[in-house]
Order: structure tokens, then sequence, then C-alpha cells
């Protein structure tokens, strides 16, 4: 019997080590990881849910504290005879509250609830205690959960209309994806796919023509990011290369490197690649240029070869950095290796792996707060650039250069300047010859004059006994490797999300371990000889994913989109670029929570003045924290000119009316206060 890539990654922390006692805060970010996992997958919307949960435990923690730390959204001042009894409470009814409101409309909605509930009663807490009054740690957790949903109803994402976004509208009509080739009004724009019946990547029933997931998203307020004046996109990477334009030649090769690594997709090839950290990795940012680490710098010794069959490789990365694993979208992924790292043996809980150990709770909430507003961040910046430039995916581009013909050879009849250009043995235009008996397109006699691709055949009739490997189509009915009832996710390709969320997580362990390199100098994950794959059968050999630095683990999930056809190189650099940035932000931003610093960073504030008796005043303001607008009509008389607001954005607008007039001298000030 196949097993699948959930029941294998549940095991993951014992390829790394073993397990150490959980926190509360770690079974709650279980419980949310559980919840993803049976809900359709949608990752900005998972991405914002494990930051509010996160959140949301934070401020149930520091309200204990009697330390320098900053709630994010909820700030109170609690006490308790046992604080990490009063702590573990609290943190729960918030999580509980959280949780339970966000999945509420899951698509199985009913055991995710139940489950909820069983998890407050399994920790001795009532599920059913909703007050939130008084100083118990259950009223105080419900108080950090009601202020969080709060604050969150009116952060951009359309949670209250279940996340949708009426606003985008594609421009390409759908591919029907069982029909040959495609037509496209503008091929270097997203186009939708039509199915007969259609199911997401963990088996959730879809729609059956696609709809732009999360079109809106770049909208959601941010943890850590701002846009500088005149900005729409955080970390806009600029245009992707455009066919028939801008990068017209980079287009045509990016759909060729996708059919090369579809062409690598069979095990039976010959094919042998080493994948130890001593030959693989080490890129430098955005590139794939790395050529491994020369020592494991915990053992001092070079890394043991792992020389595999190259087709079982890009299969298993595929499958295996897939959207999710398993559903858990990469975001989830992205908690479940962290997750991973601290349960192994050789693990020590130091702060950026310095000083002393910190106890389980404190270590998780701070992880979690770190780790998922990088992710969550990943989320708003990549989606506003999926919107912005609403760019093809490898499933229209491959189709549409090869419909239009080859471009490699102007006085051949199947030219076209935005055709595909021939690449021998990979891209190929099918004649008399080539198609007749014992030649290597004889089975594809009915296409003479058309492109073939050399690429993977597609999903075999019975994927648990069957592999189809690689060998010659009609270019018209390419699919990536992915199961024909998914075949893309239903979103614009540029940039990649796994390359963005990947790069923002790692750059955040980085910094949070104090170390580039996983604990031991190597995290891995073994995929069973048989039994792993999804798709087809496989791999044929037991294979073993290897991975020095957190950094090499994101670089592998990026690629991962190239071998299983859904993104494009151009998608999958900039990602990373733009990833990184989130992560180090979102850095910064949390450790200015932790060591209190928040409080007292600078604002920044313009005015303009937009008639005789009134001014415009932007400000920057962090999410949570509460600001008072003040005026006057000299230089020394302040007076409150406002109640004071929690900033629900980065840049907040105030209008300020003045009867009578504008005086020759105006002053206006914004400044922090301790609560509303």
């Amino acid at each position: 019997m196949k097993r699948g890539p959930l029941l294998i990654l549940l095991t993951l922390a014992s390829c790394l080590g073993t397990a150490s006692a959980q926190s509360v805060a770690r079974t709650w970010n279980d419980q949310i990881l559980d919840a993803i996992r049976i809900d359709f997958p949608n990752p900005t919307v998972h991405a914002r849910n494990l930051f509010h949960l996160s959140v949301g435990m934070w401020d149930a923690w520091v309200a204990y504290d009697t330390g320098v730390a900053v709630a994010c959204v909820h700030r109170e001042e609690a006490s308790a005879d046992d604080v990490a009894a009063a702590r573990d409470e609290a943190v729960s009814y918030a999580a509980y509250r959280i949780l339970a409101a966000r999945y509420s409309r899951s698509v199985n909605r009913f055991t995710t609830l139940a489950e909820l509930a069983a998890h407050m009663n399994a920790l001795g807490y009532d599920p059913d205690i909703t007050t939130t009054e008084g100083a118990t740690p259950a009223a105080v957790g419900n108080r950090v959960a009601a202020s969080i949903l709060e604050f969150a109803a009116t952060d951009g994402s359309n949670e209250s209309i279940n996340y949708r976004d009426f606003s985008y509208d594609p421009v390409n009509e759908p591919l029907i994806i069982f029909r040959p080739g495609t037509t496209m009004v503008d091929p270097n724009r997203w186009q939708p796919l039509a199915f007969d019946i259609a199911f997401t990547q963990n088996g959730q029933m879809a729609d059956e023509v696609q709809t732009f997931l999360g079109s809106h998203w770049g909208s959601v307020t941010p943890f850590a990011m701002r846009l500088e004046t005149g900005e729409t996109i955080y970390h806009d990477p600029g245009l992707p290369p455009q066919l028939g334009g801008e990068g017209d030649a980079a287009f045509k090769e990016g759909s060729l490197e996708v059919i090369r690594h579809s062409s690598r997709l069979d095990p039976s090839d010959g094919e042998m690649i080493d994948i130890s950290p001593g030959a693989y990795g080490n890129s430098p940012l955005g590139e794939n240029s790395g050529t491994g680490h020369a020592l494991n710098p915990v053992t001092n010794q070079p890394y043991a070869a792992n020389v595999v069959k190259h087709g079982d490789f890009g299969r298993v990365l595929a499958e295996f950095w897939a959207d999710g694993p398993d559903s858990e979208t990469p975001p989830g992924h992205w908690n479940v290796l962290a997750n991973a790292v601290v349960e192994d043996a050789a693990f020590e809980r130091r702060w950026q792996g310095e000083g002393p150990e910190l106890d389980a709770l404190e270590w998780d909430v701070k992880m979690y707060l770190a780790l998922n507003g990088a992710l969550h961040d990943a989320a708003i910046t990549a989606w506003a650039c999926k919107r912005q430039y609403d760019y093809v995916r490898p499933i229209s581009s491959i189709r549409y250069l090869a419909g239009r013909g080859q471009s490699s050879e102007p006085g051949q009849p199947t030219y076209a300047p935005d055709g595909i250009p021939l690449v021998p043995g990979l891209v190929e235009i099918v004649t008399m010859d080539s198609s007749s008996p014992g030649q290597r397109h004889a089975h594809l006699s009915g296409a003479i004059g058309k492109v073939a691709l050399r690429c993977w055949l597609g999903e075999p009739a019975n994927t648990a006994t069957q592999f189809s490997g690689v060998g010659w189509i009609a270019a018209e009915d390419w699919l990536p490797y992915q199961r024909d009832t998914f075949v893309t996710p239903a979103f614009a390709g540029y940039v990649s999300g796994h390359s963005t969320f990947s790069r923002a997580a790692a750059e955040v362990l980085t910094r949070l371990t104090g170390s580039a390199f996983f604990p031991g100098g190597m995290g891995s994950f073994t995929a069973k000889k048989d039994e792993y794959l999804q798709f087809e059968l496989g791999p044929s050999t037991d294979i073993t994913l290897q991975w020095a630095t957190y950094y090499d683990a994101a670089d592998q999930a990026g690629i991962s989109r190239l071998y299983g056809g859904i993104h494009v190189p151009a998608d999958d650099g900039p990602g990373r670029i733009m990833g990184s940035s989130c992560g180090i932000d979102a850095w910064e931003r949390a450790v200015a929570y932790i060591d209190g610093s928040v409080a007292v960073l600078p604002l920044s504030a313009s005015g303009e003045i937009e008639d005789d008796a009134r001014v415009r005043i932007t400000c920057e303001m962090i999410p949570g924290l509460y600001y008072q607008v003040q005026t006057s009509v000299d230089a020394k008389n302040y007076q409150n000119h406002g109640s004071a607001a929690r900033a629900e954005k980065h840049l907040e607008d105030f209008i300020i009316d003045v009867p009578g007039g504008l005086p020759d001298q105006f002053f206006v000030r914004v400044v922090q206060t301790t609560g509303p």
C-alpha cells in the first residue's frame, strides 16, 4: 500500500533528532497545521492565520511578563501566583478562540472545531468559558483573541466575504486542460485553467474554472513591511521577461528550462547526481550556482557523497515541496521544519545561539512570532507581485509558444518569431522522416509539422503501480509533473510563493538559532522506495534529501517548482530576493517587540494643506500600538485633537479640520500612547 506524504512528513522530526517536551504553544501550532491539512489550501489565508495565532500566543505570554517585551495588538498587564500555569491557560484560550473563529467556515469545519475543543479539554480547560471580564487567565486569553480578531477585521483580507476579490478579471479565456494547445489574448499574462473535474493539491473539490486566489492580498496589513512614497508593491522586482518585448529571449529560455527539468524525471535513464551538501547548494541569493560546502562546520569533516538517480531526485523534490506538502501549504511546511529543528537532540534553545537556554514556551512564542510574521509578509509581497504583473504559467507559455511554431530557423515553414526555440533531443519539429516506423516520433505521425517535446509523459493510469517516464509528446498536450486534476495553482506565476516563503523563513531561522546550519550541520528527509510518490510509482530507491543550511533548503524549494513544471526561473530568483527582505524585516520587527524597542521607534509623518481650513496628516504607524494626533494654534499650547486610535495600517491618514481657517503658524504632532 502506498503511504501518503502527510504520514511521511509527520516523521520528519525523527530524521533530525529525538523529540523533547512540547510547550502549549507548540501544541496549538500542531492544531492549526492539522486544520490547514484538511482545509482548502489557500497559502495566503493560512499564512495570515498562522501569523495571527502567533500574535495571540505572544500577546497572552507578554501579559504576564515583568520585563521589557511589548505585545503586538493587545496590551495589558496581568498577574498570577503561578505565572507559568497562567501563561499556559491564557495562551490556550487566545489560541482556541482565534482558531475556532478562523476555521468556523473551513471545508471540514466540524472536524476541526471538534478537535480544537477536544484539545482544550485534554489540556484541562473548559472551551465554553467565553468571558472577557475579570483577571482570570481565561479572561485574559479571551480578551487577547477578541482584540486580534477585531484588529484583523479591517486588514484588507476580505475575511468577511470569505477572502473573495471581485476587482480582478483575467485577460485570457480559460485553457481547457484536456484539449490540445491554447489560445491567448496576451501570452505574457495569466490564464486560468478549465477542468471537467478539478481538485486542490490535498484532494478538495475545486471550481471547474480557476479563480485567481488572493488577487487582492497585496493590500493586506503587513507585519514589518512599509511602502515608500510612490511604491505600490513591497520589494518590487520589476517586470518579468516579456514575449515580444523586453526579455523576449529570456521568456523563451524560461519555458525551455521547464521542459529540460521535465525531461529529467525518468529514473531509468541512467543519469546520476550527487545531492549531498558537499556538492549541492551554497548558492548566492537568487542564484543556483552553488557547488556545495567544503566541510560540515559541526563535525569539521567533508559531507559524504549522496549519489542518486536524477529522475528520482527530481520527482521527490517536486512532491516534497508541493503545495504543502499534502496541504500544509508552504507557510505550514516551514512551521513543520522549524518544529523539527527544535526537536533535534542536538538543538539548544539559546536566543540567537547564545546565552542561557530559554524555556520551551518562551522559545516557541518568540519563534512563531518572527517566523510567521515573515511568512505573512511574504504572502503579501508575493501576491501583490502576482496581481501587478499577472504573469503566465508554464502550462500556458509552453503550449502557446509551441502552437505558434519554432523561432530558430527563419527559412522553414514552421517559423514564427514568437514560437519556441528548437533544441535537438528536447524540442523538435515532427517530420516525415522522424515519424516513420522505428524513428523517435513514430507515434506522432499525425502531428507532422508540429512541435514535439521530450518530457514527462503525464500521470499514469495507475499511480500506485506505474510510473510514466520520459518520451516524445506533441507539445500542444504538455502537462507539468502534477496530478492531472490539479495541474497548476489558481494564481499567476510571478513571483514564486514557494521561493518567497522559503527564503523568508530561512532568514528568520538563521538569525533565531544563531547559525545558518541545521543542527549537526545537516537536515534530511528520506522518501521510501515505491511508497512516497503520489503522482506516480516511486521513488525507485530510497532517496534522502539533505540540506546543510536553511538557505539550501529554501533554494531547493524554489528549484522544485521547475521540476514540478509550475514556475519558470524568472519566478524563482526574484522571489528568493523578495523573501530575504521579508525575513530580515520581520526578524528585526519581532526583536523590537521582544526587547521592547518597538515602543520607542521614531515616527515618520508628513502633512499636506488641502484648503484654508483642512490639513491631511499621513503618519507611519506600527499595527497594534496606540497613537494620538495633537494639533495647536501656536507653538506652546498643544491640544488633543481627536481620540487615540489603534493603527490599522502602517500609513494612517488623519483629516484635521480647523474652524475659522488655518493660522499663519499651525503645528501637528503624532505621539504614541500606552492605550486607548
